[in-house]
Formats: C-alpha cells, sequence, structure tokens
C-alpha cells in the first residue's frame, strides 16, 4: 500500500514537473521561431526630442573609459549632455573623463553598491534640467555610430522605453570553445528571443546597457537598488507600472566578454544567481498583478522570466529525462518521460533555428557539441546558488586594451 502511494505521489510530481518544463521549452521555441518573422514597422521618428543626456556608470572604468566616451561624443548635438558618474572610484575614472569633455559627478556610498544607485544619483543630478530623453550606457561597451539616434527618437515617438541590440564579444584572440558557447549564448538571450517576443508585440526584457527612457517614464520607478540583474528588474518594474519596454534591433550596443577564466566566472555567476533570483521574487508578483490589472501581456512576460539561462535548462531537463527514465522502467507510466522528451525536443529546435539563422556564420556546427562540457563548467555556478547565493554586486574585471 505504502509502496503504491509512494509511486502515484511520484508520478503526480514528475507529471508536473515535466508539464512546467514542457511549456517553458514550448515558449521558448515560439521566442525562437518569431524571431523568423518580417520585421515590424518601425515607428515614426520624423520629431526628435529636442534634448537627451547620456548617463555612463562608472566604476573604477579607467581602462576603457576613454574609448567608451570617444565614441558616444560624436552622437550629440549642441544641447545634449554626455554626464558620468563617478560611482566610488578609487582610480582615474573621474580625470579621465573630465579630460574627454565629460561632465562627472561623483558618488562615494560604499555602504551601497550596484549600477542602480549610481543611476539614480545621476537621475538626480538631472531633475533641475531635464531632457526629453535620457540614454543609459555602460562604461565598458561600444555603442555603433547612428545607435544613440535610433534610440532616442524611437523613445520620444513611442513614449516607452526602448532597448537596443546588446551583444556580447569573444576576445579577438580568443579559439576558445567556452568563448564561442558564451557569445552563442548571449545571441540568443538578448538578440533572438528578445526579437521574438517583438515581432508577437510583446514586452522587451531591459539588458543593462543601450536603454533609452523618456523622461516621464523613468522617473516613475526607482532605479535605485542593488539587486544582481538591477536592468531586467527595471524592466519588469517598469512593465508592472505599464511601461512596457520596446526593442530596437537597428541599434547595436557590443561589450567584450572577460578574457580571464575567473572574471568570466564571476560575471556569470552574477548573472546566473540573479536571474533566478528575479525568478523567486517577480514570478509571484508578476502574477498577482496581471489578475489584478487584467492584464494577458504579464503572463508572457512570466513565461520568458521562466526561461532560465540556457545551461541551466539543459541541466534541469537532463535530470528530469532520466529520473523520468528511471520511473517509467520501474512503473510502466511514461507520460512524464514523454512531456520530458518532447520538452528536449523543442529545446533543440529553438537551438538550432537561433544558431541557423544567426549565429552559423560565426559558430561552426562543431562547436555545438562543445556545449556539454560549457554546461560542466557552468555546474558550479548554480550549485553555489543552492549553497551560498550571492548577493552583493561584484564588478567584473575588465579587459586590458
Amino acid at each position: 500500500m505504502l509502496i503504491s502511494q509512494f509511486m502515484m505521489c511520484t508520478n503526480v510530481v514528475l507529471l508536473v514537473s515535466a508539464l512546467l518544463l514542457l511549456i517553458i521549452c514550448l515558449f521558448f521555441l515560439i521566442e525562437c521561431t518569431a524571431a523568423l518573422l518580417p520585421n515590424n514597422k518601425s515607428p515614426n521618428a520624423d520629431n526628435c526630442p529636442d534634448a537627451i543626456t547620456i548617463l555612463v556608470p562608472a566604476h573604477n572604468e579607467e581602462v576603457v573609459i576613454a574609448s567608451t566616451l570617444e565614441k558616444l561624443t560624436p552622437a550629440l548635438k549642441k544641447q545634449d549632455r554626455l554626464v558620468v558618474i563617478a560611482d566610488n572610484c578609487s582610480d582615474a575614472t573621474a580625470q579621465i573623463a573630465r579630460a574627454k569633455g565629460a561632465i562627472v559627478i561623483e558618488r562615494h556610498d560604499p555602504n551601497h553598491k550596484g549600477k542602480g544607485y549610481a543611476l539614480d544619483y545621476g537621475l538626480q543630478y538631472l531633475e533641475s534640467d531635464p531632457p526629453n530623453v535620457v540614454v543609459f550606457v555602460d562604461a565598458d561597451c561600444t555603442v555603433a555610430p547612428n545607435a544613440i539616434e535610433i534610440l532616442t527618437q524611437c523613445a520620444y515617438a513611442t513614449g516607452r522605453p526602448v532597448q537596443a541590440t546588446y551583444l556580447m564579444v569573444k576576445p579577438k584572440n580568443s579559439n576558445s570553445s567556452k568563448d564561442l558557447v558564451s557569445q552563442f549564448s548571449n545571441i540568443v538571450r538578448n538578440l533572438v528571443r528578445p526579437r521574438g517576443l517583438a515581432r508577437l508585440g510583446q514586452t522587451c526584457p531591459l539588458l543593462g546597457t543601450g536603454m533609452a527612457f523618456p523622461w516621464s517614464v523613468i522617473r516613475k520607478v526607482n532605479v535605485a537598488n542593488g539587486h544582481l540583474l538591477e536592468d531586467l528588474k527595471l524592466g519588469l518594474d517598469l512593465t508592472i507600472a505599464g511601461h512596457r519596454p520596446m526593442f530596437c534591433p537597428e541599434a547595436l550596443v557590443t561589450g567584450d566578454l572577460p578574457q580571464q577564466l575567473q572574471a568570466a566566472r564571476t560575471q556569470r555567476t552574477r548573472w546566473e544567481h540573479g536571474h533566478l533570483q528575479i525568478m523567486q521574487t517577480y514570478i509571484p508578483m508578476l502574477l498577482f498583478e496581471a489578475v489584478v490589472q487584467k492584464r494577458l501581456d504579464l503572463l508572457v512576460s512570466i513565461l520568458d522570466v521562466c526561461v532560465p539561462p540556457l545551461s541551466l535548462l539543459v541541466v534541469i531537463w537532463l535530470v528530469l529525462m532520466t529520473v523520468s527514465l528511471v520511473f517509467g522502467i520501474l512503473s510502466a507510466l511514461w507520460i512524464p518521460a514523454d512531456f520530458a522528451a518532447t520538452a528536449g525536443l523543442c529545446f533543440l529546435m529553438a537551438i538550432i533555428i537561433a544558431w541557423a539563422k544567426f549565429a552559423i556564420q560565426d559558430f561552426p556546427l562543431r562547436k555545438l557539441l562543445t556545449i556539454p562540457f560549457y554546461v560542466l563548467w557552468k555546474i558550479p555556478v548554480y550549485f553555489k546558488f543552492l549553497v551560498k547565493p550571492q548577493s552583493v554586486w561584484i564588478r567584473t574585471e575588465r579587459n586590458k586594451i
């Protein structure tokens, strides 16, 4: 009797788990498939904002800040401003930024670390003379020549937050399979999936840099926080408040993947743990708001948030598939295994679609075989989340140029 009850409970748990995994993988496949659809009509950008401000939060960025500012300056008109927030800096970031012609404000508050606090400090500085549109750009990225103009016109024309395409590229001298897989994973997360959501008319997540906001919109939410993924949190807060971010694929911002192994692990830990913490906090919140506000688009946001980092999704699928197969052999109940197998097929189809359309030139097919090794490299990151999750923002060491 006890064995029968145990088998029944196990079947229910496996069935529910496999069904949830199938829903997540199916949604992932829908996102990647929708990315193949024709581009939506761009909003009318005939009216340009009278004044914009670019905010650049910078914590000890003396290695890269000059290069970033040199690329941003040509995008500014006479009435525009370029403001660098030298945040708890102990190096020459502020001096270099001033030498490059930027307005520099310095923040010294070691008890509140994180980009969110720095951006809030910058927004407070602008309160007395606010621009029409404010753009957030990280100090370590490269902005394409026309990206600022495209972003600001789109934000001004639509009255919505706008996210550029933000891609991380491997170091030029790297032939590491890990770097290639990291780059491909970033393409899926920051280009393919937002593009698919945009084609479906849905909300785009914010990705950290290359973000433009109408002033009236960005001041309606509190950006002062030290969350590991303050960008994703900001996007969800804006979505709940009714200001749904949109994706602008024509505007391009790029960054470099870390060269050093420890720096790469630090960056991935912050991203992965941050996403898992967002899932814990925002899935119940979004579900509540979807009911209260009667908004179906918030349910789509839930599904998007539920798609975990791809390596973790692979690990979850492997564990669930293995357990379901063992249970099927012992009990002759195969429905959980069928659901898990279907979920795996959806995931594989999504990856193939994303690779064939968006990464085939830079990511040779043989490199797909290295993905299992990349997943193994990431397992300690997930194990650390169970044992000692990261809660404090830690800056990733920059590549030397």
